[in-house]
């Protein structure tokens, strides 16, 4: 498997720099994780572009800068146990898994979960434990969790993510009601509540109940 060339890879980081991506962990981890293999078919030859691209079940994959600057507001720290929901094409989980000791990623697209599970293999990124499920759930039997990023946007943080979230712990997710209109939300639990951060606007596929068809 071939990666980009070091003037693309250059590039690419510069995109991610002049979007405000600035945490020095997370440009190595952006430029460690080759995100060539993530982008099948007709699109493989942008994979390198700071652009959301089509991927399988109706799905995308974020923009570079996007799942950046995601994970720069997500502050992962190399013990933290992280949850993603919404594993996509699976590049945000590998990316993550660059910087975190565990990652449990799970989607309703089983089609997605097999595709991505077999680029971690190739990836030798054996931190990384992707599952078949209903995300808006959560993991109740891995919970709790340091971290957890959400994928998909809901009309409100989803009440048992929150709740299998550490004492301390951090979550990213975007809210919004319409596809138009979302927010990139970081919320921070605290001992008596949580704290609510508004990030960016953004946008992103709706976060669904249930399994896929395939």
């Amino acid at each position: 498997m071939t990666g980009p060339g070091a003037e693309t890879k250059m590039q690419f980081l510069f995109a991610l720099r002049s979007k405000g991506v600035t945490d020095k962990r997370v440009l190595e981890a952006m430029e460690a994780v080759d995100r060539g293999p993530f982008v099948r078919g007709i699109f493989s030859g942008r994979a390198y572009e700071d652009m959301p691209l089509p991927i399988a079940c109706g799905q995308t994959i974020s923009q570079p800068s996007v799942v950046a600057l995601m994970t720069q507001a997500l502050e992962v720290r190399p013990r933290d146990k992280v949850l993603e929901v919404g594993t996509g094409s699976g590049y945000q989980s590998a990316i993550i898994a660059k910087l975190a000791r565990r990652v449990y990623t799970v989607d309703r697209h089983a089609r997605l979960v097999r595709e991505a599970g077999a680029i971690f293999r190739e990836m030798d990124l054996v931190n990384i434990t992707a599952m078949v499920g209903d995300g808006s759930f959560g993991l109740p039997d891995q919970a709790p969790f340091d971290r957890i990023i959400v994928t998909a946007a809901a009309e409100d943080p989803p009440g048992p993510l929150l709740a299998q979230l550490k004492i301390g712990g951090i979550m990213v997710v975007p809210v919004g009601q319409s596809d138009a209109v979302q927010t990139l939300i970081k919320v921070r639990r605290l001992e008596d509540g949580f704290d609510y951060e508004e990030l960016r606007p953004v946008r992103f596929v709706p976060l669904l109940e249930g399994l896929g068809k395939d």
